[in-house]
Protein backbone atom coordinates (compact mmCIF):
# COMPACT_ATOMS: atom_id res chain seq x y z
CA UNK A 1 0.00 0.00 0.00
CA UNK A 2 1.21 3.82 -0.81
CA UNK A 3 -0.20 6.57 0.99
CA UNK A 4 0.74 10.28 -0.04
CA UNK A 5 0.12 13.21 2.00
CA UNK A 6 -0.02 16.71 0.79
CA UNK A 7 3.52 18.20 2.61
CA UNK A 8 5.07 21.43 3.45
CA UNK A 9 7.95 21.52 6.12
CA UNK A 10 7.04 18.03 7.59
CA UNK A 11 2.97 19.09 7.89
CA UNK A 12 -0.07 18.30 6.31
CA UNK A 13 -0.31 20.90 3.53
CA UNK A 14 -3.84 22.35 3.43
CA UNK A 15 -4.45 23.33 0.02
CA UNK A 16 -4.48 19.92 -2.52
CA UNK A 17 -4.59 21.86 -5.27
CA UNK A 18 -1.67 23.95 -4.70
CA UNK A 19 0.73 21.24 -3.16
CA UNK A 20 4.18 21.43 -4.36
CA UNK A 21 4.85 18.08 -3.11
CA UNK A 22 4.16 14.96 -1.30
CA UNK A 23 5.12 12.97 1.25
CA UNK A 24 4.67 9.24 -0.10
CA UNK A 25 4.75 6.07 2.66
CA UNK A 26 5.14 2.36 1.89
CA UNK A 27 2.90 0.80 4.09
CA UNK A 28 3.26 -3.48 4.96
CA UNK A 29 1.30 -5.27 7.29
CA UNK A 30 0.01 -1.94 8.70
CA UNK A 31 3.47 -0.49 9.38
CA UNK A 32 5.42 2.20 7.43
CA UNK A 33 8.43 0.96 5.74
CA UNK A 34 9.82 3.68 3.81
CA UNK A 35 8.80 7.15 2.62
CA UNK A 36 10.22 9.43 -0.08
CA UNK A 37 9.17 13.45 -1.22
CA UNK A 38 7.51 13.55 -4.58
CA UNK A 39 7.38 16.76 -6.39
CA UNK A 40 4.11 17.82 -7.66
CA UNK A 41 5.53 18.19 -11.31
CA UNK A 42 1.89 19.83 -12.21
CA UNK A 43 -0.39 22.21 -11.49
CA UNK A 44 -4.96 21.38 -11.08
CA UNK A 45 -6.42 18.93 -9.36
CA UNK A 46 -6.49 16.84 -12.65
CA UNK A 47 -2.90 16.83 -13.37
CA UNK A 48 -2.20 16.25 -9.14
CA UNK A 49 -5.26 12.74 -9.50
CA UNK A 50 -3.40 11.73 -12.79
CA UNK A 51 0.40 12.05 -11.28
CA UNK A 52 -0.70 10.09 -8.03
CA UNK A 53 -2.19 7.25 -9.79
CA UNK A 54 1.06 7.04 -12.00
CA UNK A 55 2.77 6.32 -8.76
CA UNK A 56 0.37 3.69 -7.69
CA UNK A 57 -1.44 5.70 -4.82
CA UNK A 58 -3.66 3.93 -2.80
CA UNK A 59 -4.59 6.91 -0.37
CA UNK A 60 -4.33 10.26 -0.13
CA UNK A 61 -4.17 12.26 2.94
CA UNK A 62 -4.56 15.88 2.63
CA UNK A 63 -6.09 19.70 4.37
CA UNK A 64 -8.52 21.39 1.76
CA UNK A 65 -9.92 19.82 -1.11
CA UNK A 66 -12.58 20.85 -3.70
CA UNK A 67 -15.47 18.65 -4.91
CA UNK A 68 -13.64 18.68 -8.32
CA UNK A 69 -10.00 17.47 -7.17
CA UNK A 70 -11.79 14.89 -4.95
CA UNK A 71 -14.12 13.67 -8.17
CA UNK A 72 -10.54 13.10 -9.99
CA UNK A 73 -9.59 11.45 -7.59
CA UNK A 74 -12.59 9.16 -7.36
CA UNK A 75 -11.82 8.48 -11.19
CA UNK A 76 -8.17 7.40 -10.56
CA UNK A 77 -9.57 5.01 -7.67
CA UNK A 78 -7.76 6.63 -5.29
CA UNK A 79 -9.14 6.89 -1.70
CA UNK A 80 -9.33 10.50 0.40
CA UNK A 81 -9.10 11.66 3.57
CA UNK A 82 -9.48 14.74 3.65
CA UNK A 83 -9.40 17.64 6.68
CA UNK A 84 -5.88 16.35 8.53
CA UNK A 85 -4.02 18.91 9.96
CA UNK A 86 -0.38 18.71 11.81
CA UNK A 87 2.51 16.41 11.40
CA UNK A 88 2.46 14.32 8.17
CA UNK A 89 3.38 11.24 9.98
CA UNK A 90 1.29 11.71 12.86
CA UNK A 91 -1.84 11.87 10.09
CA UNK A 92 -0.49 8.60 8.84
CA UNK A 93 -0.37 7.00 11.91
CA UNK A 94 -3.84 8.06 12.91
CA UNK A 95 -5.21 6.91 9.30
CA UNK A 96 -3.16 3.28 9.93
CA UNK A 97 -5.06 3.29 13.46
CA UNK A 98 -8.09 3.82 11.89
CA UNK A 99 -8.63 7.22 14.10
CA UNK A 100 -7.92 9.87 11.26
CA UNK A 101 -11.22 11.71 10.20
CA UNK A 102 -12.16 12.67 6.47
CA UNK A 103 -14.43 15.82 6.01
CA UNK A 104 -14.54 14.56 2.50
CA UNK A 105 -14.80 17.62 -0.13
CA UNK A 106 -14.41 20.81 2.19
CA UNK A 107 -13.57 23.73 0.44
CA UNK A 108 -15.97 26.42 -0.95
CA UNK A 109 -14.34 28.47 -2.73
CA UNK A 110 -17.02 30.68 -3.60
CA UNK A 111 -17.63 31.06 0.75
CA UNK A 112 -14.77 30.77 1.84
CA UNK A 113 -15.37 28.26 4.67
CA UNK A 114 -15.23 24.62 5.08
CA UNK A 115 -17.61 22.04 5.69
CA UNK A 116 -18.13 18.10 6.61
CA UNK A 117 -19.21 15.47 3.76
CA UNK A 118 -20.56 12.47 4.25
CA UNK A 119 -17.75 10.31 3.26
CA UNK A 120 -15.06 8.11 5.44
CA UNK A 121 -11.70 6.67 5.11
CA UNK A 122 -12.35 3.17 4.34
CA UNK A 123 -13.50 1.45 7.43
CA UNK A 124 -13.15 5.30 9.40
CA UNK A 125 -15.61 7.57 10.35
CA UNK A 126 -16.10 10.87 9.31
CA UNK A 127 -16.10 13.38 12.02
CA UNK A 128 -16.77 17.08 11.91
CA UNK A 129 -14.12 19.48 11.29
CA UNK A 130 -13.47 21.78 14.40
CA UNK A 131 -14.17 25.44 13.78
CA UNK A 132 -14.59 29.01 15.83
CA UNK A 133 -16.55 32.06 15.01
CA UNK A 134 -13.17 33.09 13.28
CA UNK A 135 -12.61 30.51 10.79
CA UNK A 136 -12.70 31.59 7.61
CA UNK A 137 -12.50 35.37 8.85
CA UNK A 138 -9.29 37.65 7.92
CA UNK A 139 -7.87 38.42 11.33
CA UNK A 140 -4.83 40.26 12.65
CA UNK A 141 -2.90 39.48 16.08
CA UNK A 142 -0.34 40.36 18.18
CA UNK A 143 2.04 37.69 19.28
CA UNK A 144 5.30 36.88 21.15
CA UNK A 145 6.50 33.25 20.16
CA UNK A 146 8.88 31.63 23.28
CA UNK A 147 10.84 28.30 23.49
CA UNK A 148 10.25 26.41 26.86
CA UNK A 149 13.32 27.86 28.22
CA UNK A 150 12.05 31.47 27.78
CA UNK A 151 14.17 32.38 24.93
CA UNK A 152 12.11 34.53 22.53
CA UNK A 153 12.29 33.37 19.06
CA UNK A 154 9.64 35.99 17.65
CA UNK A 155 7.54 38.87 18.40
CA UNK A 156 5.03 40.93 15.86
CA UNK A 157 5.49 43.22 18.92
CA UNK A 158 9.02 44.29 18.10
CA UNK A 159 8.29 45.13 14.62
CA UNK A 160 5.23 47.15 15.56
CA UNK A 161 2.89 45.65 13.03
CA UNK A 162 0.06 42.72 13.59
CA UNK A 163 0.40 39.30 11.72
CA UNK A 164 -3.00 39.15 9.29
CA UNK A 165 -3.94 36.09 7.72
CA UNK A 166 -7.25 34.06 6.99
CA UNK A 167 -7.87 31.97 10.38
CA UNK A 168 -8.43 28.29 9.38
CA UNK A 169 -7.33 28.65 5.79
CA UNK A 170 -3.81 26.50 6.64
CA UNK A 171 -1.75 30.01 6.46
CA UNK A 172 -0.71 29.16 9.84
CA UNK A 173 0.30 26.59 11.88
CA UNK A 174 -2.32 24.50 13.16
CA UNK A 175 -2.21 24.89 16.88
CA UNK A 176 -2.22 28.73 16.46
CA UNK A 177 -5.35 28.27 13.98
CA UNK A 178 -6.78 26.68 16.99
CA UNK A 179 -6.33 29.25 19.49
CA UNK A 180 -7.01 31.95 17.56
CA UNK A 181 -10.64 30.23 15.91
CA UNK A 182 -12.65 30.89 19.45
CA UNK A 183 -10.66 34.23 20.52
CA UNK A 184 -12.68 37.73 21.18
CA UNK A 185 -11.40 40.58 19.70
CA UNK A 186 -8.87 42.25 22.52
CA UNK A 187 -8.49 38.79 24.67
CA UNK A 188 -5.32 37.46 25.05
CA UNK A 189 -4.64 33.78 25.33
CA UNK A 190 -1.04 31.58 26.21
CA UNK A 191 -0.90 28.31 24.39
CA UNK A 192 2.03 25.81 24.43
CA UNK A 193 2.23 23.80 21.30
CA UNK A 194 3.46 20.76 20.60
CA UNK A 195 5.73 19.61 17.83
CA UNK A 196 2.28 18.24 16.33
CA UNK A 197 0.51 21.33 16.45
CA UNK A 198 3.73 23.39 15.64
CA UNK A 199 6.27 22.31 12.67
CA UNK A 200 5.94 18.95 12.85
CA UNK A 201 8.51 16.06 14.03
CA UNK A 202 12.10 16.21 12.68
CA UNK A 203 11.52 13.71 9.27
CA UNK A 204 14.76 11.82 9.09
CA UNK A 205 13.99 11.48 4.86
CA UNK A 206 14.57 15.37 4.63
CA UNK A 207 18.09 14.91 5.47
CA UNK A 208 19.81 13.79 2.79
CA UNK A 209 23.92 13.73 1.57
CA UNK A 210 25.23 14.63 -1.98
CA UNK A 211 28.23 14.39 -3.77
CA UNK A 212 29.84 17.72 -4.12
CA UNK A 213 31.02 17.30 -7.66
CA UNK A 214 27.39 16.87 -8.32
CA UNK A 215 26.03 20.18 -6.93
CA UNK A 216 28.52 23.34 -8.61
CA UNK A 217 28.92 25.48 -5.50
CA UNK A 218 29.13 22.93 -2.64
CA UNK A 219 32.88 23.50 -2.53
CA UNK A 220 31.98 27.01 -1.44
CA UNK A 221 29.39 25.90 1.13
CA UNK A 222 30.17 25.36 4.94
CA UNK A 223 28.39 23.56 7.66
CA UNK A 224 25.46 25.93 9.51
CA UNK A 225 24.60 27.82 5.88
CA UNK A 226 21.22 28.10 4.92
CA UNK A 227 20.47 28.12 1.28
CA UNK A 228 18.10 27.25 -1.68
CA UNK A 229 18.23 24.37 -3.60
CA UNK A 230 16.02 23.24 -6.45
CA UNK A 231 13.88 19.84 -6.91
CA UNK A 232 12.80 17.94 -9.88
CA UNK A 233 10.59 20.47 -11.13
CA UNK A 234 13.44 23.47 -10.81
CA UNK A 235 11.28 24.46 -7.58
CA UNK A 236 13.76 26.12 -4.88
CA UNK A 237 13.13 24.99 -1.35
CA UNK A 238 15.48 25.77 1.57
CA UNK A 239 18.05 23.65 3.24
CA UNK A 240 20.73 23.92 6.01
CA UNK A 241 23.90 22.81 5.66
CA UNK A 242 24.84 20.23 8.24
CA UNK A 243 28.21 18.55 7.52
CA UNK A 244 30.46 18.37 4.68
CA UNK A 245 33.78 16.86 4.33
CA UNK A 246 36.04 16.19 0.82
CA UNK A 247 33.58 14.16 -1.05
CA UNK A 248 30.09 14.70 0.48
CA UNK A 249 27.88 17.41 1.59
CA UNK A 250 24.65 16.89 3.58
CA UNK A 251 22.03 18.88 3.95
CA UNK A 252 18.95 19.18 6.11
CA UNK A 253 15.48 20.55 4.65
CA UNK A 254 13.49 20.13 7.82
CA UNK A 255 12.13 23.16 8.85
CA UNK A 256 14.40 24.56 11.52
CA UNK A 257 11.37 24.78 14.18
CA UNK A 258 10.32 21.35 13.21
CA UNK A 259 10.66 18.83 16.37
CA UNK A 260 10.20 22.31 19.08
CA UNK A 261 7.96 22.66 21.33
CA UNK A 262 6.60 26.60 21.44
CA UNK A 263 4.75 28.97 23.41
CA UNK A 264 2.89 31.84 21.92
CA UNK A 265 1.20 34.38 23.51
CA UNK A 266 -1.67 35.81 21.28
CA UNK A 267 -3.70 39.06 21.25
CA UNK A 268 -6.51 39.02 19.03
CA UNK A 269 -6.68 42.80 17.47
CA UNK A 270 -9.12 42.39 14.79
CA UNK A 271 -11.44 40.83 12.83
CA UNK A 272 -12.13 42.30 9.79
Amino acid sequence: MKIAVTYENGNVFQHFGHTEQFKVYTVEDGAVTGAEILGSGGSGHGALAALLAGQDIDVLICGGIGGGAQAALAEQGIELCAGASGSADAAVEAYLRGELVNTGANCDHHGGGHSCGEHSCGEHACGSEKKGKNTGKTVRTHYRGTFNDGTQFDSSYDRGEPLEFVCGAGMMISGYDAAVADMEVGEKRSVHLTPAEAYGEKDPNAIFTVEIAMLPGAEELNAGEKVYLQDAAGRPFPVTVTAKDAQNITFDANHEMAGKELNFTIELVEVL
